[in-house]
């Protein structure tokens, strides 16, 4: 259960307002190290790009990991996003060589260290290689994209940069999710699988569920589920596995009082925590970033879903990772 990591993420607000690009991991001897801050701004175009590129390139001479490229350019542009250029993406590829190391090839080794181990967090479960099984059997290997939108294929959505808008029930505190406002009953996707983690009432979050990815390092929270019937069959430490059906779009929460609709619009709050050492998942150094982009990239990818004999809605398909999960 996650019911206190509203008060630590209130306290992580205050603590880091604004633009943070430290590199600093250091910690008091003795103790581990580890990133206690990430601020992704990586825009939907660098990852569409990026991801072009390693999927080009990926078995050839000159291979590119998509990460590799997007720490050397986080490097280039102190982690702010808002100044890529795809001319920049190219200058880089045509630097590349059958030899290149980006950490040598970069003017800031450290910089690169923590872009690459902060962008990895975020993205090595999303591209690689898969197994897609279809709602009738059928099992096809393939590598590209692991993850969904979460929203269904067919529901429509509308959404903006809401990261760190300021939210009063309870207390004062910055929104550190991202809303997709909907319709009621729109089919609610796992971007990524993972055990369920959380799931049940929250005063803030209403009926919701939390997914821990399979490699431990993000925690999928997903909120405002529909009043009555939220989601079908969900219990803790159940496995999801990507595009799958895990709940339907409502408006409840900002209640004690269960199965209460008391939000406005209806929409659903998801968000993505990321964890580097285990005191980060209840504690008050939690980490969780803005959404935005990253929702726009996911939209190339949407879960096709059907609904069953038993009224419920279902994935015409579902993906799993090959490479660490079996």
């Amino acid at each position: 259960m996650r019911k206190k990591w509203i008060a630590g993420a209130l306290l992580l607000g205050i603590l880091f307002s604004g633009t943070h690009t430290s590199y600093a991991t250091e910690a008091e001897p003795g103790t581990k190290s580890y990133i206690k801050w990430v601020d992704f701004s990586v825009t939907a175009q660098a990852l569409e790009d990026a991801m072009k590129v390693h999927l080009d390139t990926r078995g050839g001479d000159c291979a590119v990991d998509w990460i590799d490229l997007l720490a050397f350019l986080g490097v280039r542009y102190s982690g702010d996003f808002s100044r890529y250029k795809k001319a920049d993406l190219t200058e880089i590829c045509q630097k590349i060589s059958p030899k290149t190391d980006f950490c040598t090839l970069s003017k800031n080794k450290k910089a690169f260290a923590y872009y690459k181990e902060a962008y990895g967090a975020v993205l090595t479960g999303m591209l690689g290689p898969y197994r897609e099984i279809t709602s009738d059997g059928v099992s096809e290997e393939g590598y590209g994209l692991r993850v969904y939108s979460p929203i269904a294929r067919g529901f429509g959505y509308s959404h903006f940069d809401d990261f760190g808008a300021a939210r009063s029930y309870g207390y004062k505190r910055k929104h550190l999710g991202h809303d997709l406002m909907g319709g009621v009953g729109t089919p609610i996707i796992a971007v990524e699988g993972g055990y369920v983690e959380a799931c049940g009432w929250n005063q803030y979050g209403g009926w919701r569920l939390g997914i821990r990815s399979f490699d431990g390092k993000r925690y999928y929270y997903y909120a405002h589920l529909r009043q009555n019937h939220p989601y079908t069959d969900m219990y803790e430490g159940k496995t999801v596995d990507a595009g799958e059906v895990i709940g339907y779009l409502g408006r409840t929460g900002y209640s004690r009082k269960e199965n209460t609709n008391n939000i406005d619009t209806p929409h659903l709050h998801y968000g993505m925590q990321l964890i580097f050492d285990p005191s980060q998942k209840d504690g008050w150094n939690q980490i969780w970033i803005d959404m935005y982009e990253v929702t726009k990239f996911l939209a190339r990818q949407t879960s096709a879903v059907y609904r069953g004999e038993d009224g419920e809605f279902h994935a015409k398909a579902v993906r799993i990772p090959t490479d660490s999960w079996e």
